[in-house]
């Protein structure tokens, strides 16, 4: 290190405006390289990587340099995640900062989008004060929103996040998924999960945030696999189009219902929800689809909602709406006929929901998932999948960080 000298203070910080110039005027695959020259160049910053969460949520795939010798795809480093500092620093959502050895640092800083933990930045500096520490955390933030823009442009940042075989069905089912599993915004935190993540077949989840309200639908495709992905693709793509055209909820159920009347075989039960921002006001269609959960001061109950039949029944059908109000510190749980059937039944989801009260959503899917996908030892007899609302309210302030009502 006696050849490295610190910057004057007029050459420290991040630079924003020249690191998203340089985004810009770079390939999508070279997002990574962009934050790591200008940290290179700012603070003698090395080993600078950037380690991408895998889809099913259990490794830390570390993405090549640009400039270097490419890797086989079957040949990166993958990390496990469980009792790793990249999985605290996820979890946390802060800064790690730690020696390396060599008399210098080493920085872990969550890459995240709007609540989306997409990896972590990986990196080592020659010494950290809080304006390397601001520089670095800026520097992550700011590349969540480059792979965010580049990742429309490249495979790079979709194999890099997998490290199974994906089945067809599976394919398929996850270009109906949202491109983010989760959403932050001063009203809610909302986050979504499904499994078995790299075999599924039937099962969606969805939001759009408009100016006043927040739109969500969950739903379950009778059958498996591939043909059960189709279905799916023709009930999510009719309700996403009522929903674009302006039209109301019941529209868009009936919508789903002819679609998959005219043109599929089978039927979807789902679950429509549209919450004014403004009040928490939550209209709901349910079409044939398990009850939610409501958490409230800690009490967990599900909602005995009056459940009309499901989209595709070959019989005459008719839709209601029907509403509830949200109130500040509420937790809304969805979830498919999956998470308790058979072994997953096991599972006491009541017990569940009320000990993750303090969980950031996103923790509360992983949860949930993980222990419906243990229960049945890794072979569930069908998709699994759950979709966690908390609502903080319209009036600023109400936000709670850590995402649960208190007891």
């Amino acid at each position: 290190m006696e050849d490295w000298e610190r910057p004057a203070p007029g050459d420290v910080g991040l630079d924003l405006d020249e690191v998203l110039g340089a985004a810009k005027d770079a390939t999508p695959v070279e997002s990574v390289d962009v934050v790591a020259r200008n940290l290179e160049k700012r603070f003698s910053a090395s080993e600078v990587s950037f380690l991408l969460v895998d889809m099913l949520g259990q490794e830390a795939v570390r993405l090549p340099r640009a400039g270097t010798a490419r890797q086989a795809r079957g040949a990166v480093e993958r990390l496990r995640l469980t009792g790793s500092v990249y999985d605290r620093v996820l979890r946390s959502q802060r800064l790690h900062q730690e020696p390396d050895g060599e008399g210098g640092c080493r920085m872990v800083a969550p890459v995240t989008n709007r609540g989306d933990c997409i990896g972590v930045l990986d990196l080592a500096v020659p010494y950290a004060d809080d304006t390397v520490r601001d520089a670095v955390a800026q520097a992550a933030h700011a590349l969540a929103y480059i792979v965010v823009t580049d990742r429309r442009f490249t495979d790079l940042y979709h194999w890099g996040r997998r490290t199974t075989t994906m089945s067809l069905a599976a394919e398929i089912q996850h270009q109906l998924l949202p491109s983010a599993p989760c959403c932050e915004a001063a009203q809610f935190t909302l986050a979504g999960g499904l499994v078995p993540a790299d075999d599924i077949g039937g099962d969606t989840y969805d939001y759009a945030l408009d100016q006043d309200v927040l739109n969500l639908s969950i739903t379950d495709a009778m059958g498996h696999d591939t043909a059960s992905a189709l279905l799916a693709t023709l009930t999510v793509n009719a309700l996403r189009g009522a929903r674009r055209a302006g039209l109301g909820m019941l529209d868009q159920a009936y919508a789903a219902h002819r679609a998959i009347t005219r043109h599929g075989r089978g039927m979807t039960t789902g679950q429509l929800l549209r919450v004014r921002l403004e009040t928490g006001v939550c209209e709901l269609v349910n079409a044939g689809h398990p009850w939610p959960l409501r958490m409230r001061a800690g009490r967990v109950e599900e909602l005995a909602i009056k459940v009309n039949m499901p989209f595709g029944v070959p019989a005459p059908v008719r839709y209601e709406v029907q509403r509830l109000r949200l109130e500040p510190g509420d937790r809304l749980v969805l979830i498919t006929d999956g998470m308790h059937e058979r072994a997953a039944a096991s599972v006491d989801l009541y017990a569940l929901v009320h000990d993750t009260r303090g969980e950031h959503p996103r923790e509360v899917v992983r949860a949930m998932t993980t222990a419906v996908y243990d229960a049945c030892e890794g072979a569930l007899p069908d998709d699994a999948t759950t979709l966690v609302l908390d609502w903080h309210g319209s009036r600023p302030g109400q936000r709670r960080t850590s995402g649960g009502s208190s007891t």
